[in-house]
């Protein structure tokens, strides 16, 4: 009866120990959890001293602003590329511009349009090429991307109006001055860019 009594107390004492061990490890790994996030949080608050006040502010997720920035690169290459003076050394450089943001299939697209003379037809009008964006919409899943967008081109007797769409793909790269967003539009090509509207100027 002694014995068996010693072997119920020393199984119980087992499993009490067992069981405050598996508690103590829970415990640490509840409380490791909630520090490693806490730290995470104390990281992104940023303290600005205002005339030796100190401001917090909040620093924001990348990604969080990701679609934002995405849009405006698409933004900034359709008005670069789109947007022309009669002007050889401007329009020179606004594609050299443009090519930072966009891989070889910007490069095809501008070959192509120098090609038939699209660029020496700028120059020959005095046409002046203005881009206004109408919308964008993205496929982030796929880092698909649609242009939507209106093109004026304004010569000596007519103001001719254009409707441009064009898609592609996004590509996230590093960052760089000739690359702000740190993204690289792939796979680009032109849908439509047609006549919608010419409108006539008043011969003096």
């Amino acid at each position: 009866m002694i014995v068996k009594n010693i072997e119920s107390r020393i199984l119980l004492a087992t499993f009490v120990s067992i069981g405050s061990l598996l508690l103590a490890l829970l415990v640490s790994i509840v409380v490791s959890v909630y520090a490693y996030k806490q730290v995470i949080s104390a990281r992104k608050s940023i303290y600005i001293l205002d005339n030796n006040v100190p401001i917090l502010a909040k620093q924001t997720d990348v990604q969080m602003n990701r679609p934002a920035e995405y849009k405006a690169h698409i933004d900034l290459f359709h008005s670069i590329f789109f947007s022309l003076t009669p002007d050889d050394r401007f329009i020179e450089y606004q594609m050299k511009r443009a090519m930072y943001l966009i891989d070889e299939s910007g490069a095809r697209q501008y070959n192509d349009l120098k090609e038939k003379g699209y660029f020496s037809s700028v120059l020959s009008s005095s046409s002046v090429l203005t881009l206004q964006t109408d919308s964008i919409v993205l496929d982030l899943p796929h880092l698909y991307f649609r242009y939507y967008g209106r093109q004026k081109i304004d010569r000596r007797s007519v103001t001719v109006f254009r409707s441009l769409i064009t898609e592609g793909y996004l590509k996230d790269i590093p960052r760089s001055e000739n690359n702000p967003h740190g993204v690289l539009i792939t796979g680009w090509k032109t849908i439509e860019n047609k006549d919608i509207e010419n409108v006539q100027k008043n011969s003096l």
